[in-house]
């Protein structure tokens, strides 16, 4: 039993601190960095003073090259948005920009969320930058901002061969009219920024000549053409998002939620891609901690590893707490089966397809207004990662049986508090040698060092199902046969392991 609560406690503490890492990494949402106190007592004046609710305002920074942890970043905090009820998202935008596909994906995204969505260009919103800000319902500028230059490039800067560039625009600027077709003037504008054989003329002036590509600045963002009269882009230019905020709700009338990224959630945007082989680790790892007494490194790298598939997914704005939970639960499940039930079955198949569904579910994209909704799309990805991780995790347990005995770490990690002596361990080390050989081993023979079958002696932990156990004054890494033994069952050698002996209760 000592040896299962010392599992269990190391399990319990590891997990927490994976959660406490977690809770982080998260990106913060704050009010300008008010005190929380005051801030909930300045809210609450104003919303006695304007008899309504105030708007709730998420701004998400939109900084440097347009890529992978940028969309992670938005992916999650308009997730966020879509599930508390946000009035208004607004990018804060800088950037030179960036990855087409990443961009695409962007503008999809924003067009999920159905409330205001702004971009303030803070002070370059270029190329990339442009097409997310044209998927926004309002654009803004700062009094030095600049947007446009928005031609497709490759990755290298080159330009697109001439008959795939024809292609690339004709499904771009289709796109954009598909964005902007409720705005006068934007998809012109922006068919111009992106094609330089465009010519943009409005009320007879050649604002974009062809040949070249359309660059605005703030006050030509602003100008006002046609009849009506409306903005050529821009809603208008401010020194910042609150003065812009106070323009458009009145000061005091809304909340600012700001998105702060810490150095821990840099670091986790990028778990998501190595997925597949954190889960091979984690779950080889908590095999070879299944085969030790107590709990130690394995069970720690183990733990940490698949927590870290968590992290990750969580700060590429994929997964929510939900998955975590349905991989508590499988957990249990199992050990359930393990420790109360074994040989039921019923138990441990439930566990696996919920540790096995929940890792899916936790790489899957599902948005908070969708539901349980899930669809083939959504989810081949995840789980061609997830079944690659467990392919890749059988590999590594075949080469960890066949190779891993001859080195001395395993020695030290596993054996070296079941194994007396540095005799016994060598003994051990000659054993394994000639199991790692082509030839499978005789179970009818005794391993050199290992007793003789049906020698007798007792446990002196419990085997839930792997323990030790002590045969003629000598102490011994065993495996219950069947189901668990407790600590002081008399037991007796009925076979031999890559790392153990196999035992029965008497």
């Amino acid at each position: 039993m000592l040896s299962l609560v010392r599992k269990v406690s190391g399990v319990v503490f590891v997990a927490a601190g994976a959660a406490l890492w977690a809770a982080g990494s998260d990106g913060v949402l704050v009010r300008n960095g008010e005190d929380p106190g005051e801030a909930a007592a300045e809210r609450s004046e104003a919303r006695a003073e304007n008899g309504d609710r105030l708007k709730t305002v998420y701004i998400l920074p939109v900084r440097d090259q347009i890529g992978r942890p940028i969309q992670y970043i938005l992916r999650r905090g308009m997730k966020e948005a879509v599930a508390e009820g946000i009035d208004m998202v607004v990018l804060d935008m800088d950037t030179p920009g960036g990855a087409v596909n990443t961009t695409l994906d962007i503008m999809e995204m924003m067009g999920r969320f159905d409330g205001i969505t702004a971009t303030f260009v803070n002070p370059d919103a270029i190329s990339a930058g442009a097409f997310i800000a044209a998927s926004t319902k309002e654009i803004y500028f700062s009094p030095r901002g600049v947007m446009g230059a928005a031609a497709p490039v490759t990755a290298t800067g080159a330009d697109i061969p001439e008959a795939m560039q024809q292609k690339l625009l004709s499904f771009l600027t289709a796109r954009i009219r598909s964005f902007t077709e409720d705005v006068p003037h934007r998809a012109d504008v922006l068919t111009a920024m992106i094609d330089a054989g465009f010519e943009l003329v409005i009320d007879g002036e050649v604002i974009s000549p062809e040949g070249s590509l359309l660059t605005l600045t703030a006050s030509e963002a602003v100008r006002m053409y046609g009849d009506p009269p409306s903005p050529l882009l821009a809603d208008g230019i401010y020194d910042d998002i609150t003065s812009m905020l106070d323009d458009k709700f009145g000061a005091g009338n809304y909340e600012i939620k700001e998105f702060h990224v810490t150095w821990s959630e840099r670091v986790t945007q990028y778990l998501s891609a190595i997925a597949p082989l954190l889960i091979a680790i984690g779950l080889v790892t908590l095999y070879m901690e299944a085969q030790s007494p107590g709990f130690g490194v394995f069970g720690i790298v183990g733990v940490s590893a698949l927590a870290l598939v968590f992290i990750g997914n969580y700060a590429a704005g994929l997964a929510g707490h939900e998955p975590v939970l349905f991989f508590l639960l499988g957990l249990v499940l199992i050990g359930i089966e393990v420790f109360l039930f074994p040989g039921t079955f019923v138990f441990a198949i439930a566990g696996v397809l919920l540790v096995i569904g929940s890792l899916i579910y936790g790489m899957a994209d599902i948005w908070p207004d969708e539901g349980f909704g899930f669809s083939p799309e959504v989810l081949v990805v995840p789980a061609l990662n997830v079944f690659g991780g467990i392919i890749l995790a059988f590999i590594l347990a075949i080469l960890f049986a066949r190779y891993t005995p001859r080195s001395w770490v395993l020695d030290r990690l596993i054996l070296s508090s079941a194994i007396a002596g540095s005799s016994q361990s060598a003994a051990f080390q000659d054993v394994s040698a000639s199991d790692s050989g082509s030839e499978a081993p005789n179970p009818s023979v005794t391993p050199p060092g290992k007793p003789a079958l049906g020698a007798r002696g007792r446990a002196v932990s419990d085997l839930y199902p792997s323990g030790e156990v002590e045969i003629d004054g000598r102490r011994f890494q065993a495996h219950s046969e069947y189901g668990s033994t407790e600590s002081g069952s008399e037991i007796e050698v009925v076979g031999y392991g890559d790392f153990n002996i196999v035992v029965r209760e008497v």
